[in-house]
């Protein structure tokens, strides 16, 4: 059974400042919360499931499961419709030097809508992508929405928040592709083996200092009437043709 401090704790979670100092973030459903079981560099602190999901799961460490029924998990979820199981998670660990060298990486300039981002990171685990670069403005990446829709891409990806035009400074060796409306058409893109790809802000797109500093401007061809297309959805076409 739940008691009042739990569910408190919970709920603070939501709240970027709590995640930081206690360094857990949360997960919901089965799929994301199996993944993440899985993998190697993400500690579990509590998981709180219904017996019909723990009782499907081979090996579970008994001392972190807590049982409950679907109205207390309704109490503390962050989901309209909870679903059978919601873990508290450290955050993962990644080696601290990043590694642009010979591979695509993201940049996300004001990338801040929870949804977005973590569609983004889960197109960066689909195509193999390492390291995400966000300015200091994006979204939080362990927000509870961007941790859903990245669904366990988050294990996998390593974001990092940084100030981009200092940071182009420092690795100006590493050339930039930033996506527009006036660039590059896709198609004529040579392939890319080494590079950083820059996605701007939902409706402001990527700011002109940043643009200033980019070698490449690449664009999705257009072929009928919308004015823009979303950030991940652009992220998603553009690195299924550069990887």
């Amino acid at each position: 059974m739940l008691v009042k401090t739990q569910v408190k704790y919970i709920q603070s979670l939501s709240q970027k400042k709590l995640r930081d100092e206690e360094g857990v973030f949360v997960a919901e459903g089965p799929k994301i919360t199996e993944e993440l079981l899985a993998a190697g560099n993400v500690d579990l602190v509590q998981l709180f499931a219904e017996n019909n999901w723990i009782q499907k799961q081979a090996f579970l460490p008994q001392d972190a499961v807590q049982t409950v029924t679907s109205d207390e998990l309704q109490r503390i979820s962050f989901m309209q419709t909870p679903n059978q199981v919601l873990g508290i998670f450290r955050k993962p660990v990644f080696p601290p030097a990043l590694l642009l060298r010979n591979k695509i990486s993201l940049m996300l300039d004001t990338v801040q809508d929870p949804g977005n981002l973590g569609t983004i990171i889960r197109c960066a685990d689909w195509f193999g992508i390492q390291t995400v670069i966000c300015s200091r403005d994006s979204a939080d990446v362990f927000n509870p929405k961007v941790v859903q829709s990245t669904m366990a891409g988050i294990a996998r990806v390593h974001v990092v928040y940084e100030d981009l035009p200092e940071f182009l400074q420092k690795h100006a060796d590493i050339p930039v592709y930033a996506a527009t409306l006036n660039g590059t058409p896709l198609p004529q893109l040579k392939q890319v083996k080494e590079g950083i790809l820059l996605i701007g802000n939902e409706s402001k797109g990527i700011r002109e200092e940043l643009l200033e500093m980019s070698q490449h401007k690449v664009t999705i061809p257009r072929i009928g009437q919308a004015e823009s297309l979303n950030a991940a959805v652009a992220t998603g076409i553009i690195l299924s043709h550069i990887v």
